[in-house]
């Protein structure tokens, strides 16, 4: 088990950062959403002044035995290595959003099926070519779901060291909606049926067949008894570091952006390892993924955005950062009532 402890929130500034929020020259909660993510980036940093440094997003990728197999995805298992390159060439959704609101962008061999030459963008934490077919047997080993847990660790290690204090996490792995699916349906006791959604594009006779086969897969394994064992048993190479990665950036007390559907699931392992994770993140969006508005209900949150999109690679979360940026920016710059020498009062 990874020896990572997330502390609670300090509440001790809270009273402060809330009347600085209401002193602010605008009617007390006029700026909505954005007064609520200055209070959390305060509570986070402990300070009445918190600011958002060098933000970075890491795209973890990472196949999966079950899609070797062509059994729950439309898309073969090679498009996970062909868009890896994509993102190393700067051609995908992400790179675009990255270079648009300067986020530095990294990208992870969690595990994919292919041996990438060295690139600067790319850091190799490959645990192995992929995952086991989780129809069979657990898709990794708890010592291998240790190691990849530890890896995404060691990432956020290196982005916090360059002074990044907040986070956002992206996606690729050809068959990881299943996962995810999966998941999703342990930690919330919902029904697969409920859990599962089209991913990258299934027709209706193929979204038939992953229900069948998710739920063949649920039977098989029954109920992992720890959120480590879940996580071995269902997860991807991706996954797994995404969590390991939240629970190390919360620990240090980093804001986390949390992505789409893939991300919110390596989310809900977190949270049953650590609950007060939980505080440390901001929710990006709702995904149009089946499945993702259930699980934000169930985690009791609400997302920032809502713009339908469902490609994950972190693009929910690098569309979210410039939005968390205005609200630390109009705690630090927005004139007080007091400084600017405007009435508070009503008549």
């Amino acid at each position: 088990m990874m020896q990572i402890v997330v502390s609670p929130l300090s509440e001790a500034l809270k009273a402060a950062l809330q009347d600085k929020i209401d002193q602010k020259t605008k009617p007390p909660g006029s700026l909505g959403r954005l007064e609520q993510l200055a209070l959390q980036a305060g509570l986070i940093q402990n300070s009445l002044t918190p600011e958002l440094r060098n933000p970075h997003l890491i795209v973890f990728a990472g196949d999966h035995g079950i899609a070797a197999e062509g059994l729950v995805n439309p898309f073969p298992q090679a498009v996970t290595a062909q868009m890896v390159y994509n993102f190393l060439q700067g051609g995908a959704a992400i790179n675009v959003f990255c270079r648009q609101h300067r986020l530095q962008l990294t990208v992870v061999d969690a595990g994919v099926n292919h041996e990438f030459p060295a690139h600067p963008l790319l850091h190799d934490r490959k645990i192995a070519c992929g995952t086991q077919n989780y129809l069979h047997g657990p898709a990794m080993s708890p010592d291998q779901c240790r190691l990849a847990m530890a890896a995404g660790a060691e990432e956020v290690k290196l982005a916090h060291a360059t002074g990044c204090n907040i986070i956002g996490f992206g996606e690729m792995g050809i068959g990881n909606t299943s996962s995810a699916a999966l998941l999703m349906s342990h930690f919330t006791g919902m029904s697969i049926a409920d859990c599962v959604g089209t991913g990258t594009g299934s027709n209706a006779q193929q979204l038939a067949q992953k229900k069948a086969i998710l739920q063949q897969v649920l039977a098989h394994h029954l109920k992992p008894p720890t959120p480590e064992l879940a996580l071995a048993t269902y997860g991807g190479f991706e996954i797994a570091m995404i969590t390991g990665a939240i629970l190390q950036a919360a620990a240090l007390k980093m804001m986390v952006v949390i992505d789409g559907f893939i991300v919110s699931s390596a989310l809900l392992a977190a949270v049953a390892m650590q609950p007060a994770v939980k505080d440390y993140c901001v929710f990006a969006h709702c995904s149009e993924e089946k499945g993702h508005r259930a699980m934000l209900q169930s985690l009791g949150v609400k997302p920032l955005l809502e713009l339908d999109m469902r490609l994950g690679e972190g693009t929910g979360a690098a569309m979210a950062i410039p939005v968390i940026q205005s609200a630390v920016l109009f705690l630090q710059e927005m004139a007080s009532f007091n400084s600017a020498q405007v009435s508070n009062r009503t008549i």
